[in-house]
């Protein structure tokens, strides 16, 4: 967790996407015991209390337990909740709003999977080289 906090959104929302991310990228494993909100907040110059909303969020939502004296954890399948939330998410925000544009633009099935196709051929360029 080395990222740099924003002015963008909430500070605790940051914390709590900070996690998530780590535990997307394999930094965070199931059952690996993640920063206490005290390391969290000397990390990134924040009130404890802030770095606790964001941690509480993961636990509402299963992504990390408490073990009792001894800190949070991942919970088993945290991955994939998260992998598969953001998914969700993925397609109400970006793909809803891609599909009203291309409506309102009479762009095709057919074209928007031509673009699609050609974006995605660039980037394995790019990744290749």
């Amino acid at each position: 967790m080395n990222e740099i906090l924003t002015q963008e959104k909430s500070i605790y929302l940051q914390i709590s996407e900070m996690i998530e991310n780590d535990i997307l990228r394999d930094i965070l494993l199931e059952e690996e015991k993640v920063p206490s909100t005290n390391e969290l907040a000397r990390q990134y110059a924040i009130n404890p209390a802030t770095a606790a909303k964001g941690i509480n969020i993961l636990v509402d939502t299963g992504i990390l337990y408490k073990k009792r004296g001894i800190g949070m954890f991942v919970e088993k399948g945290a991955k994939e909740k998260i992998r598969s939330r953001r998914k969700e998410e993925f397609s109400k925000v970006f793909v809803k709003r891609f599909l009203e544009e291309a409506k309102s633009l009479s762009i095709t099935k057919e074209e928007i999977i031509t673009m699609i196709d050609k974006e995605y051929s660039k980037r394995e360029l790019t990744e290749t080289e």
